[in-house]
């Protein structure tokens, strides 16, 4: 089995920072993409930003300039930095992994979610 593990969520002011964590552990291969999405209450969860496993990046355009994503491959650790931080960014966060647990087999693997509130 595979697990994800996020922490660094909490209460923010509005301009503040934050910085999520997110690590993948169990029985991995190798991983290739990894990304962090979002869900508000009420709406679809979307992509925040991802990273394949050579750095790549892509953000949504709500976020780009204010969040950066990075990742540590030997710690199958993937982070998100939160900064100039908006009320509208307040949701459950959540990561995902593509993970490959043999050379021929991936899966997509998620988190639990964790919860960042910005107050205005």
């Amino acid at each position: 089995q595979v697990q994800l593990a996020e922490s660094g969520g909490g209460l923010v002011q509005a301009g503040g920072s934050l910085r999520l964590s997110c690590a993948a552990s169990g029985s991995i291969f190798s991983i290739n993409a990894m990304g962090w999405y979002r869900q508000a209450p009420g709406k679809q969860r979307e992509l925040v930003a991802s990273i394949t496993s050579v750095g790549s990046t892509n953000y949504a355009n709500s976020v780009k300039g204010r969040f950066t994503i990075s990742r540590d491959n030997a710690k199958n650790t993937v982070f998100l930095q939160m900064n100039s931080l908006k009320p509208e960014d307040t949701a459950v966060y959540f990561c995902n992994a593509d993970v490959r647990r043999s050379p021929i087999r991936e899966m997509t693997y998620w988190g639990q979610g964790t919860q960042v509130t910005v107050s205005s």
